[in-house]
């Protein structure tokens, strides 16, 4: 219990002066949320896994030399170096994964199929569309706990902190922005499929 009060900052500083257990720490807190990630970008489990481990390999070999500099962010540069060796392994083998350079990571970050003909470009850019819309037709509450689930990858629990309300108004808030948003798609007859 007492490990999960130390801040990832203080954990990254503890591990720069020696403490070896303090990168566990870091790497059990946030496993699940980059092997995650990972996951959704390459469908392998021993890709993600591999994937995973240079990721920490990295950060290591980063945190020895002295050149971490991301105070206080530790997460979001972990998940940058993820990003970056996801897109090297796409591309040794030839298959690119699509990500948009806003910067968060979203639900239409798929894998890009070379065969993909101009159609199947101009569908998927409507069903992106369509979702988008669909989207900003939700009531404001709605919106902000999907775009943040969906969009921005946060845990019920960070998005009910951020929000300032219960985890299960968080939950519910997202239950309603996707029924709400199947009410939609039946009444106008939208399809979603490319």
């Amino acid at each position: 219990m007492q490990k999960e009060l130390i801040s990832d900052a203080q954990l990254v500083s503890n591990y720069i002066r020696g403490e070896e257990s303090a990168l566990e720490v870091l790497i059990t807190r946030h496993k699940q949320r980059i092997y995650s990630f990972i996951y959704s970008k390459v469908f392998d489990r021993d890709i993600s896994e591999d994937i995973f481990q240079d990721t920490f390999i990295k950060v290591i070999r980063t945190l020895k030399r002295g050149k971490y500099n991301e105070e206080g962010k530790f997460l979001p540069w972990v998940m940058r170096i993820a990003h970056n060796l996801v897109i090297d392994h796409f591309r040794k083998n030839s298959r690119m994964p699509k990500f948009d350079n806003s910067g968060d990571f979203n639900i239409f970050s798929v894998i890009s199929d070379n065969a993909l003909n101009a159609e199947k470009t101009i569908i998927k850019g409507q069903v992106e569309a369509d979702v988008r819309r669909l989207i900003d037709e939700l009531p404001e509450d709605q919106k902000e706990v999907l775009v943040m689930r969906m969009y921005k990858d946060m845990s019920f629990k960070e998005i009910s902190e951020r929000t300032g309300v219960s985890i299960n108004t968080a939950l519910g808030r997202m239950r309603y922005a996707l029924i709400n948003m199947r009410k939609v798609i039946e009444k106008y007859n939208i399809v979603l499929t490319n």
